[in-house]
């Protein structure tokens, strides 16, 4: 595995926010939801397309806080524009478990 230095991490702008939205994307090659997520007063709200459907019904994604990397260009998927990487870990069998903070932190709140 390679080394990265304070500067390299400094670089990946991780933010927590809050889930206010979530839509099918049957457009998607892979199952996926459409998500928005608001980060806060500085960054507002972002929407990603996220491969999260195996563990998450979309009606229970809303409010809560998830952890993304914010600083992304923008990605063009499908007919949609992702905005941010919804961060998460694969499980034992390859469903992603969404990233999230163990409490409440204000919208906008970087990683540090």
């Amino acid at each position: 595995m390679d080394t990265i230095t304070w500067t390299d991490f400094e670089q990946v702008d991780l933010r927590a926010g809050t889930i206010i939205r979530t839509e099918d994307f049957p457009e998607a090659r892979k199952p996926a939801y459409k998500v928005w997520v608001d980060f806060g007063e500085e960054l507002g709200v972002k929407k990603t397309s996220a491969q999260i459907t195996t563990l998450y019904a979309k009606e229970d994604l809303p409010g809560k806080q998830i952890i993304g990397v914010v600083n992304f260009a923008p990605k063009q998927i499908g007919n949609f524009i992702s905005e941010f990487l919804l961060t998460g870990f694969p499980d034992e069998n390859g469903a992603i478990v969404v990233a999230t903070t163990q409490q409440p932190v204000p919208n906008g709140s970087r990683l540090i």
